[in-house]
Protein backbone atom coordinates (compact mmCIF):
# COMPACT_ATOMS: atom_id res chain seq x y z
CA UNK A 1 0.00 0.00 0.00
CA UNK A 2 1.33 3.53 -0.92
CA UNK A 3 2.33 5.67 2.06
CA UNK A 4 0.74 9.53 2.24
CA UNK A 5 3.63 10.90 1.08
CA UNK A 6 3.57 8.87 -2.41
CA UNK A 7 -0.32 9.78 -2.23
CA UNK A 8 1.10 13.39 -1.82
CA UNK A 9 3.17 13.00 -4.81
CA UNK A 10 0.47 11.47 -7.01
CA UNK A 11 -2.09 14.26 -6.19
CA UNK A 12 0.51 17.03 -6.97
CA UNK A 13 1.51 15.27 -10.48
CA UNK A 14 -2.16 15.07 -11.06
CA UNK A 15 -2.87 18.24 -10.30
CA UNK A 16 0.06 19.39 -12.26
CA UNK A 17 -0.82 17.44 -15.43
CA UNK A 18 -4.28 18.99 -14.92
CA UNK A 19 -3.22 22.79 -14.99
CA UNK A 20 -1.21 22.24 -17.82
CA UNK A 21 -4.20 20.49 -20.29
CA UNK A 22 -6.45 23.83 -18.72
CA UNK A 23 -3.74 26.12 -20.05
CA UNK A 24 -3.57 23.76 -23.35
CA UNK A 25 -7.21 23.70 -24.32
CA UNK A 26 -7.16 27.80 -23.81
CA UNK A 27 -4.35 28.16 -25.79
CA UNK A 28 -6.06 26.80 -28.81
CA UNK A 29 -6.41 29.52 -31.34
CA UNK A 30 -10.59 29.40 -31.21
CA UNK A 31 -10.92 29.43 -27.49
CA UNK A 32 -8.49 32.68 -27.85
CA UNK A 33 -10.32 34.15 -30.72
CA UNK A 34 -13.67 33.71 -28.50
CA UNK A 35 -11.88 36.07 -25.54
CA UNK A 36 -10.41 38.73 -27.75
CA UNK A 37 -14.20 38.81 -29.52
CA UNK A 38 -15.23 39.84 -26.23
CA UNK A 39 -12.29 41.34 -24.78
CA UNK A 40 -10.35 43.33 -26.68
CA UNK A 41 -12.04 46.38 -28.31
CA UNK A 42 -10.05 46.14 -31.24
CA UNK A 43 -11.79 42.96 -32.46
CA UNK A 44 -15.57 43.39 -31.60
CA UNK A 45 -16.83 44.31 -34.42
CA UNK A 46 -14.98 40.95 -36.05
CA UNK A 47 -16.32 37.98 -36.79
CA UNK A 48 -14.63 34.96 -34.41
CA UNK A 49 -13.22 33.03 -38.07
CA UNK A 50 -11.41 36.21 -38.72
CA UNK A 51 -10.19 36.89 -35.60
CA UNK A 52 -8.93 33.47 -35.30
CA UNK A 53 -6.91 34.51 -38.53
CA UNK A 54 -5.12 36.99 -37.09
CA UNK A 55 -3.31 35.26 -34.04
CA UNK A 56 0.27 34.25 -34.23
CA UNK A 57 0.00 34.24 -38.86
CA UNK A 58 2.51 37.42 -38.58
CA UNK A 59 5.94 35.29 -38.30
CA UNK A 60 7.42 37.21 -41.61
CA UNK A 61 6.94 40.50 -40.48
CA UNK A 62 11.08 42.13 -39.09
CA UNK A 63 10.33 41.78 -35.93
CA UNK A 64 11.46 39.65 -33.14
CA UNK A 65 9.04 37.23 -31.82
CA UNK A 66 7.67 38.67 -28.52
CA UNK A 67 8.52 35.08 -27.16
CA UNK A 68 12.18 34.70 -26.09
CA UNK A 69 14.12 32.33 -27.64
CA UNK A 70 11.44 31.84 -30.67
CA UNK A 71 11.82 33.68 -33.59
CA UNK A 72 9.62 31.67 -35.84
CA UNK A 73 6.54 30.32 -33.78
CA UNK A 74 4.77 27.52 -35.83
CA UNK A 75 1.62 27.94 -37.43
CA UNK A 76 -0.28 25.41 -35.40
CA UNK A 77 -4.25 25.36 -33.90
CA UNK A 78 -2.52 26.01 -30.97
CA UNK A 79 -0.39 28.91 -29.42
CA UNK A 80 2.99 27.43 -28.11
CA UNK A 81 2.89 29.91 -25.18
CA UNK A 82 2.18 28.38 -22.41
CA UNK A 83 5.14 29.34 -19.36
CA UNK A 84 6.74 31.86 -21.52
CA UNK A 85 9.36 33.99 -19.15
CA UNK A 86 10.85 37.36 -18.88
CA UNK A 87 14.08 37.18 -17.62
CA UNK A 88 15.58 40.24 -16.34
CA UNK A 89 18.89 40.17 -13.94
CA UNK A 90 17.84 40.96 -10.39
CA UNK A 91 14.26 41.21 -11.21
CA UNK A 92 13.69 37.36 -10.81
CA UNK A 93 11.22 35.35 -13.86
CA UNK A 94 7.91 35.70 -14.81
CA UNK A 95 5.87 32.93 -15.91
CA UNK A 96 3.36 33.57 -18.30
CA UNK A 97 0.60 31.27 -18.63
CA UNK A 98 -0.04 32.33 -22.09
CA UNK A 99 1.02 35.14 -24.35
CA UNK A 100 1.31 35.82 -28.01
CA UNK A 101 1.07 38.34 -30.64
CA UNK A 102 -2.27 39.69 -32.80
CA UNK A 103 -3.23 41.66 -35.34
CA UNK A 104 -5.57 43.75 -37.28
CA UNK A 105 -5.58 46.46 -39.72
CA UNK A 106 -6.16 50.05 -38.22
CA UNK A 107 -5.71 53.05 -41.07
CA UNK A 108 -4.06 50.30 -43.94
CA UNK A 109 -1.64 49.77 -41.13
CA UNK A 110 -0.91 46.34 -39.80
CA UNK A 111 -1.21 47.02 -35.88
CA UNK A 112 0.29 44.14 -33.38
CA UNK A 113 -1.19 43.77 -29.89
CA UNK A 114 0.88 41.45 -27.36
CA UNK A 115 -1.73 39.62 -25.49
CA UNK A 116 -1.54 37.41 -22.49
CA UNK A 117 -4.17 35.10 -21.13
CA UNK A 118 -3.89 33.59 -17.17
CA UNK A 119 -5.81 31.11 -15.05
CA UNK A 120 -6.69 31.77 -11.58
CA UNK A 121 -8.89 29.00 -9.49
CA UNK A 122 -9.99 31.45 -7.01
CA UNK A 123 -10.95 35.83 -6.96
CA UNK A 124 -8.75 36.44 -3.91
CA UNK A 125 -5.36 34.10 -4.14
CA UNK A 126 -4.44 36.39 -0.69
CA UNK A 127 -3.74 39.04 -3.36
CA UNK A 128 -5.53 41.24 -5.39
CA UNK A 129 -5.56 39.89 -9.13
CA UNK A 130 -5.90 42.96 -10.81
CA UNK A 131 -2.73 44.36 -9.20
CA UNK A 132 -1.12 41.68 -10.65
CA UNK A 133 -2.53 41.73 -13.94
CA UNK A 134 -1.55 45.50 -13.98
CA UNK A 135 2.39 44.28 -13.30
CA UNK A 136 2.20 41.60 -15.83
CA UNK A 137 1.31 43.97 -18.11
CA UNK A 138 3.97 46.77 -17.51
CA UNK A 139 6.28 43.93 -17.58
CA UNK A 140 5.37 43.47 -21.17
CA UNK A 141 5.31 46.79 -22.13
CA UNK A 142 9.04 47.20 -20.43
CA UNK A 143 10.06 44.00 -22.34
CA UNK A 144 9.62 45.39 -25.64
CA UNK A 145 12.63 47.79 -25.71
CA UNK A 146 15.22 46.25 -27.69
CA UNK A 147 12.80 43.94 -29.21
CA UNK A 148 9.51 46.13 -30.33
CA UNK A 149 11.28 49.14 -30.59
CA UNK A 150 15.13 51.17 -29.72
CA UNK A 151 16.33 54.08 -28.26
CA UNK A 152 13.68 56.73 -27.88
CA UNK A 153 11.11 55.34 -30.42
CA UNK A 154 8.55 55.13 -27.67
CA UNK A 155 5.32 55.74 -30.32
CA UNK A 156 6.21 51.75 -31.30
CA UNK A 157 5.47 50.46 -28.24
CA UNK A 158 2.50 47.66 -28.79
CA UNK A 159 -0.45 47.67 -26.94
CA UNK A 160 -0.64 44.67 -24.24
CA UNK A 161 -3.44 43.12 -22.88
CA UNK A 162 -3.55 41.04 -19.47
CA UNK A 163 -6.25 38.78 -19.14
CA UNK A 164 -7.31 36.76 -15.93
CA UNK A 165 -9.77 34.12 -15.92
CA UNK A 166 -11.09 33.82 -12.71
CA UNK A 167 -12.72 30.26 -11.45
CA UNK A 168 -14.74 29.15 -8.86
CA UNK A 169 -15.94 33.32 -8.37
CA UNK A 170 -18.00 34.16 -4.99
CA UNK A 171 -21.36 34.23 -5.29
CA UNK A 172 -21.17 38.29 -4.98
CA UNK A 173 -19.65 38.59 -8.27
CA UNK A 174 -21.28 35.49 -9.66
CA UNK A 175 -20.15 35.76 -13.55
CA UNK A 176 -18.97 39.27 -14.89
CA UNK A 177 -16.32 40.95 -16.44
CA UNK A 178 -14.18 43.91 -15.65
CA UNK A 179 -12.13 46.27 -17.91
CA UNK A 180 -8.80 48.51 -15.75
CA UNK A 181 -7.07 50.92 -17.77
CA UNK A 182 -5.44 53.73 -18.48
CA UNK A 183 -7.98 57.25 -19.51
CA UNK A 184 -7.21 60.71 -20.11
CA UNK A 185 -8.50 63.35 -17.85
CA UNK A 186 -8.27 67.15 -17.56
CA UNK A 187 -7.88 69.44 -15.19
CA UNK A 188 -7.03 72.10 -17.15
CA UNK A 189 -8.42 71.57 -20.54
CA UNK A 190 -6.26 71.78 -23.76
CA UNK A 191 -3.98 68.69 -24.23
CA UNK A 192 -5.13 66.93 -27.33
CA UNK A 193 -6.89 63.50 -26.87
CA UNK A 194 -4.83 61.11 -29.22
CA UNK A 195 -5.90 57.71 -27.64
CA UNK A 196 -3.38 55.87 -29.85
CA UNK A 197 -0.49 57.84 -27.29
CA UNK A 198 -1.65 56.28 -24.23
CA UNK A 199 -3.99 53.65 -24.53
CA UNK A 200 -1.23 50.79 -23.94
CA UNK A 201 -2.40 48.38 -21.74
CA UNK A 202 -5.55 46.71 -20.24
CA UNK A 203 -6.05 44.31 -18.16
CA UNK A 204 -9.08 42.47 -18.05
CA UNK A 205 -10.71 40.29 -15.60
CA UNK A 206 -13.07 37.39 -16.00
CA UNK A 207 -15.04 35.63 -13.56
CA UNK A 208 -16.79 32.69 -14.04
CA UNK A 209 -19.37 31.28 -11.35
CA UNK A 210 -21.90 27.80 -12.05
CA UNK A 211 -24.86 29.30 -9.65
CA UNK A 212 -25.09 32.64 -11.38
CA UNK A 213 -27.71 33.13 -13.85
CA UNK A 214 -25.81 36.27 -15.13
CA UNK A 215 -23.52 36.56 -17.71
CA UNK A 216 -23.29 36.49 -21.27
CA UNK A 217 -21.54 34.09 -24.42
CA UNK A 218 -17.87 34.18 -23.23
CA UNK A 219 -18.75 33.56 -19.57
CA UNK A 220 -21.02 30.87 -20.58
CA UNK A 221 -18.48 29.11 -22.92
CA UNK A 222 -15.74 29.08 -20.68
CA UNK A 223 -18.08 27.99 -17.76
CA UNK A 224 -18.79 24.87 -19.93
CA UNK A 225 -15.19 24.62 -20.83
CA UNK A 226 -13.64 24.64 -17.49
CA UNK A 227 -16.04 23.30 -15.73
CA UNK A 228 -15.35 19.92 -13.20
CA UNK A 229 -18.53 18.80 -13.17
CA UNK A 230 -18.98 17.86 -16.72
CA UNK A 231 -17.74 15.07 -18.28
CA UNK A 232 -16.00 15.68 -21.99
CA UNK A 233 -18.59 13.98 -23.89
CA UNK A 234 -21.07 16.74 -22.94
CA UNK A 235 -18.08 19.65 -22.72
CA UNK A 236 -17.74 18.66 -26.63
CA UNK A 237 -21.25 18.25 -27.39
CA UNK A 238 -22.03 21.84 -26.23
CA UNK A 239 -18.92 23.71 -27.36
CA UNK A 240 -19.88 22.20 -30.85
CA UNK A 241 -23.28 22.42 -30.47
CA UNK A 242 -24.22 25.55 -28.87
CA UNK A 243 -21.02 27.74 -29.94
CA UNK A 244 -19.68 26.29 -32.88
CA UNK A 245 -16.16 24.82 -31.53
CA UNK A 246 -15.18 22.64 -33.82
CA UNK A 247 -12.95 19.30 -32.13
CA UNK A 248 -12.13 17.32 -35.21
CA UNK A 249 -8.47 18.25 -34.01
CA UNK A 250 -6.41 17.55 -30.70
CA UNK A 251 -9.06 19.95 -28.83
CA UNK A 252 -11.47 17.29 -27.61
CA UNK A 253 -8.47 14.90 -26.52
CA UNK A 254 -7.08 17.36 -24.79
CA UNK A 255 -10.88 18.10 -22.88
CA UNK A 256 -10.81 14.38 -22.28
CA UNK A 257 -7.81 14.27 -20.91
CA UNK A 258 -8.65 17.17 -17.93
CA UNK A 259 -11.96 15.62 -17.32
CA UNK A 260 -9.93 12.42 -16.52
CA UNK A 261 -7.61 14.28 -14.13
CA UNK A 262 -10.40 16.38 -12.70
CA UNK A 263 -10.46 13.39 -10.10
CA UNK A 264 -7.41 14.56 -8.61
CA UNK A 265 -8.43 18.10 -8.53
CA UNK A 266 -11.58 16.33 -6.37
CA UNK A 267 -9.09 14.31 -4.02
CA UNK A 268 -6.81 17.42 -3.68
CA UNK A 269 -9.90 19.59 -2.38
CA UNK A 270 -10.64 16.93 0.41
CA UNK A 271 -7.63 16.37 1.30
CA UNK A 272 -7.26 19.88 1.98
CA UNK A 273 -10.39 20.69 3.47
CA UNK A 274 -9.66 17.66 5.86
CA UNK A 275 -6.83 19.67 7.36
CA UNK A 276 -8.36 22.42 7.70
CA UNK A 277 -10.84 20.95 9.29
CA UNK A 278 -7.82 19.42 11.31
CA UNK A 279 -6.46 22.62 12.24
CA UNK A 280 -9.68 24.06 13.11
CA UNK A 281 -10.59 21.22 15.37
CA UNK A 282 -6.86 21.80 17.37
CA UNK A 283 -8.26 25.63 17.55
CA UNK A 284 -11.39 24.88 19.31
CA UNK A 285 -9.58 22.13 21.32
CA UNK A 286 -7.01 24.57 22.64
CA UNK A 287 -9.47 27.30 23.37
CA UNK A 288 -12.05 24.74 25.06
CA UNK A 289 -9.25 23.70 27.18
CA UNK A 290 -7.86 27.40 28.13
CA UNK A 291 -11.59 27.95 28.99
CA UNK A 292 -12.10 25.47 30.75
CA UNK A 293 -8.81 25.47 32.62
CA UNK A 294 -9.68 29.61 33.92
CA UNK A 295 -13.32 27.93 35.28
CA UNK A 296 -11.21 25.33 37.52
CA UNK A 297 -8.97 27.87 38.94
CA UNK A 298 -11.71 30.21 39.88
CA UNK A 299 -13.75 27.22 41.58
CA UNK A 300 -10.47 26.38 43.42
CA UNK A 301 -9.63 30.25 43.88
CA UNK A 302 -13.45 30.12 45.61
CA UNK A 303 -12.98 27.04 47.70
CA UNK A 304 -9.94 27.94 49.20
CA UNK A 305 -11.10 31.56 49.89
CA UNK A 306 -13.75 30.01 52.03
CA UNK A 307 -11.70 27.23 53.67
Amino acid sequence: MKNELAGDIALAKGKSQYDTYCKRILANKIILAWILKYVAEEFADMDISKIKECIGTDVQISEVNVLPGRTNMPETERIMGESAEDAVPGEGELYYDIRFSVYYARQKQRIKLIINVEAQKEFYPGYSIITRGIFYGARMLSAQKGVEFTGRDYDNIRKVYSIWICMNAPDYIGNAISFFHIQKEDTIPGIPDKKETYDKLTVATICLNPRSEKGNRLTKMLGILLSPRLDSGEKIHQLEYEFDIPMENDMGEELNQMCNLSDYVVEIGLKEGREQGIKEGIKEGIKEGIEQGIQQGIQQGIQQGIQ
